[in-house]
């Protein structure tokens, strides 16, 4: 169990909490365990770990309106999501599956995992509170989403947003100029079948179209 608190970085003051988060129902009901399954912990957990991401994303997104708030954090707390964080924690190792669920694979079963994920932050937030809690989503789930929205691509992103229709035109218009050559703004719209989507600025001209098409993005989505 050491090993698993190092990697969280969160060492429990009850580490029965953490034994329940790690035991599926099928263990708990070959061998008759007292404090039951990992279950009632997901359950929990969901709730935590949706209240965390909710709080983010009013706090750092002030613009964005309800609808988007809300497929936005569906996104991040989506199962693919946890079971990525499983793997950064090695959490299979760790789980206390019945014979024949983990002769069956279940191990590497990714709804296994990630509900196992919800009730280790649920267990973490019975056992240190919601600021701890917090920490660890903030880490393997928040602060992560947020290094690959930096770097994303958004002008592919939106190509294929649109490409799910065929016959759909994307083209890129630079609108402006301004500054000094060594330190020049461009501005770019980008126009969906002859209709401006969005627009941006940018030190560069890729720069100015990579903000356009996420403005587009966000707009068409």
């Amino acid at each position: 169990m050491e090993s698993l608190e190092a990697k969280l970085g969160y060492t429990f003051h009850d580490r029965r909490l953490l034994e329940n988060a790690l035991t599926h129902s099928s263990y708990a009901n070959e061998n008759h365990s007292p404090n039951g399954s990992n279950e009632r912990l997901e359950f929990l957990g969901d709730s935590v770990l949706g209240m965390v991401t909710a709080e983010f994303l009013y706090r750092t997104h002030p613009d964005l309106p309800e609808g988007d708030l809300t497929r936005t954090r569906a996104a991040l707390v989506r199962e693919e999501s946890l079971v990525e964080v499983a793997d950064r924690l090695e959490l299979g190792a760790y789980l206390k599956l019945g014979k024949g669920e983990d002769q069956g694979g279940g191990r590497e079963r990714p709804s296994i995992r990630a509900d196992a994920v919800e009730a280790v932050l649920a267990a973490v937030f019975l056992d240190g509170g919601l600021a701890e809690a917090a920490k660890i989503i903030r880490r393997f789930i928040l602060d992560k989403e947020a290094e690959k929205a930096a770097s994303r691509d958004y002008k592919t992103a939106l190509q294929e947003l649109v490409q799910r229709e065929s016959g759909q035109v994307l083209t890129y218009r630079l609108t402006g100029e301004t500054g000094p050559d060594h330190a020049k703004v461009f501005a770019v719209a980008v126009e969906f079948n002859g209709e401006t989507v969005g627009e941006g600025q940018g030190h560069s001209k890729k720069e100015a179209e990579q903000m356009a098409a996420k403005a587009a993005i966000e707009r068409l989505q």
